[in-house]
């Protein structure tokens, strides 16, 4: 039984003893299941396991973060009376190549408020973003790269 698995029954479990399968629940006996299973690790050998976890935490709190800050971004542009807004459409060389990782990289980039992927090359090596602040198209296009996709690229690894 692979370690994921086994932290996901022990989850369960946990939700199981408590007596309710709420969300709560199920993080909290995920949370404990894994510090078990990290104290446990010895037994499994050496598992890629434990450093993904943090890796998807870090790209999850990132993503969080660049929504918080775009929205604030946004809403000040359209409620104050000058927009700074600078609207354009950049080319973002990829380093994702599987299909999962260039989807969630369009994606996250999508779901930031003032960005939204357009296209995608027919060679699968850049992707066309559409900003809505674009006041040096280079300083954008190494944000995301040392952002969202580095993030993505990492915790998929």
């Amino acid at each position: 039984m692979n370690v994921f698995a086994l932290n996901v029954f022990l989850a369960v479990s946990w939700a199981a003893l408590v007596g309710s399968f709420t969300l709560a629940n199920l993080l909290i006996g995920y949370g404990i299941g894994y510090v078990a299973l990290w104290i446990a690790s010895p037994l499994f050998g050496r598992n890629a396991y434990f450093v993904r976890v943090w890796r998807v935490l870090r790209l999850i709190v990132l993503f969080i973060y660049e929504l918080v800050v775009s929205s604030l971004q946004v809403v000040w542009d359209v409620i104050t009376p000058t927009h700074l807004s600078r609207p354009g459409i950049i080319a973002l060389p990829l380093d994702a190549e599987k299909d999962l990782e260039i989807l969630l990289v369009a994606n996250l980039i999508s779901l930031t408020p003032g960005s939204l992927s357009l296209d995608l090359s027919p060679d699968r090596k850049t992707l066309y973003v559409h900003a809505m602040f674009v006041d040096d198209a280079e300083v954008l296009r190494k944000a995301l790269k040392s952002g969202i996709e580095r993030s993505v690229l990492e915790a998929l690894e």
